[in-house]
């Protein structure tokens, strides 16, 4: 009983969401195109002629924005470069490279890698989120290592003056997460983006300006 009242509150509150109805007027495939959009427009994250890679890309809606966002040239191209990757298929969008595959296994990673092409990358976005179990421990452990591999790929791939964003939530490792990215990037913030329900435990983590080992 329990949870079908939560599945009529869940389906109560998502026909009457203004960002899904914006988003099925704005023909995007999820409202979660709206904390992104917030969030570049704050922070000027996307400019033509950046190549970026997308993790957790499915169902794709941050990947039409992304496309929007860049344009195309006089010929039709993408003013630009997406890479998409997801664990789970996802539909097509006009200009952008999709990977199906766990990004938490090495070979998976190594193909992603081997379509960069050993290219700087000028933005990582990631909206991953681990299938949750209930089980506090376990599940803060889950969003603890998605954080980190997200942040590994970013140091090793990223141009120096590129940007790494990143989906998480608050949980028991969230001040752990936050000490790492710190540790590895110049600038930090936490954002909450008004999408971004109330009730969610999600926040995203900007961080820019790596920091390089220093040579010698």
């Amino acid at each position: 009983m329990k949870k079908k009242r939560l599945n009529r509150r869940w389906l109560d509150e998502h026909l009457h969401d203004p960002y899904v109805k914006q988003a099925q007027k704005d023909q995007y495939r999820s409202r979660a195109v709206y904390k992104l959009q917030e969030i570049d427009q704050a922070h000027r994250l996307l400019r033509p002629g950046q190549l970026i890679v997308e993790l957790g890309s499915a169902p794709g809606a941050w990947s039409q924005y992304l496309v929007r966002r860049l344009g195309h040239d006089e010929s039709g191209a993408l003013r630009g470069q997406v890479l998409a990757l997801d664990l789970l298929p996802m539909d097509p969008v006009d200009g952008v490279q999709f990977l199906q595959g766990d990004f938490r296994e090495p070979q998976v990673l190594r193909q992603l890698e081997a379509l960069l092409q050993g290219r700087r990358v000028d933005l990582v976005l990631s909206d991953m989120a681990p299938n949750l179990s209930g089980i506090a421990p376990a599940d803060s452990a889950r969003v603890e290592h998605l954080a980190d591999l997200a942040l590994e790929f970013a140091c090793e791939w990223l141009a120096d003056g590129g940007s790494l964003l990143v989906k998480t939530f608050h949980s028991g490792y969230f001040s752990q997460i936050v000490e790492r990215y710190k540790q590895r990037f110049k600038l930090v913030r936490t954002l909450k983006p008004k999408a971004s329900r109330d009730r969610s435990a999600e926040v995203f983590l900007l961080a820019s300006q790596p920091r390089r080992a220093e040579a010698g």
